[in-house]
């Protein structure tokens, strides 16, 4: 059974985005979230890490202290720790559980965690990179994503391409795991279809070394009109493939039900350039591996 047919593939390439059933397992789902609360029950939290990530342009300069900015820049071939707001005290101590404390873990799960290279490398998601006709797509980060009951914030619009630039642009694709069911209330993924056809309007660059901010934008995000957006609920096990450049959103959960996700980005290599003005960078340790085993 083909993981994409040729008609998800032209749904894919019209509308920028596609949610898929079945990716996986029940049981790979939940097996990902066991090792997931070990990783966090062994989490050692540094000082300076206690840091919160938001997309919103301002909020995002303004929140960017020395310590925080670089344990985010240099998270790219490690496993680091990123915290919703409102979850230390003055001290720097938990005040809530510290399983829903956290916004995201990244950005090496791929390559450091087994359980979670091999749902990345799984014969599934190689077939879909067949399907959708990448030559020689390698693994870019990973992130898994919690989406907190009650203190799950708002993921304002915005397009993976401003993080993940390429030239030419087309060249990334996200693939986003449902872990648990993703709804209406917890906070699933929107979208604008067909927005992935307009290029992009920021980029989000690191500065000239020596200098801070570490990273800072050029331009800013388009206003979108808010019924342009449609909602792509999922259900546990299932995915949406998300194109570099399409526009989408989630809005906060207020429901009492998590929504973890574990997501990775593929990139395209062959004939692509990957911006040296990417936050993100391979490392020695770390050249992005191949998605094909």
């Amino acid at each position: 059974m083909d993981v994409l047919t040729d008609q998800d593939v032209q749904k894919f390439r019209a509308e920028g985005y596609l949610v898929l059933d079945g990716l996986l397992s029940s049981e790979e789902c939940d097996s990902l979230r066991v090792r997931m609360s070990e990783i966090i029950e062994r989490m050692d939290v540094p000082e300076h890490c206690r840091t919160q990530f938001s997309t919103d342009h301002d909020e995002q300069l303004k929140t960017q202290m020395q310590g925080n900015a670089d344990y985010f820049i240099t998270s790219g071939d490690k496993i680091r720790f990123f915290f919703e707001k409102g979850v230390f005290d003055d001290k720097g101590e938990f005040i809530v559980p510290r399983e829903q404390s956290l916004n995201k873990i990244g950005h090496a799960l791929h390559a450091h965690e087994p359980l979670f290279k091999a749902v990345t490398h799984s014969d599934k998601v190689q077939d879909l990179g067949k399907k959708l006709g990448l030559i020689n797509p390698v693994i870019l980060q990973s992130m898994y994503i919690f989406k907190q009951p009650g203190i799950g914030g708002e993921v304002t619009p915005h397009q993976d391409a401003t993080f993940l630039y390429t030239q030419p642009l087309g060249r990334v694709t996200g693939v986003w795991m449902a872990l648990e069911d993703a709804s209406l209330e917890n906070g699933c993924l929107w979208f604008i279809p067909g927005s992935h056809s307009d290029g992009i309007t920021r980029r989000m660059v690191r500065t000239p070394k020596g200098t801070f901010p570490l990273t800072d934008f050029i331009g800013r995000e388009k206003n979108y009109d808010d019924k342009l957006f449609v909602p792509a609920p999922v259900k546990k096990g299932g995915a949406v493939l998300i194109h570099g450049e399409v526009v989408h959103r989630s809005a906060a959960n207020t429901s009492a039900a998590s929504r973890h996700v574990y997501t990775f980005h593929i990139m395209e290599s062959e004939n692509t350039v990957w911006s040296p003005e990417n936050w993100l960078q391979p490392t020695e340790e770390l050249p992005f591996p191949p998605l094909y085993t």
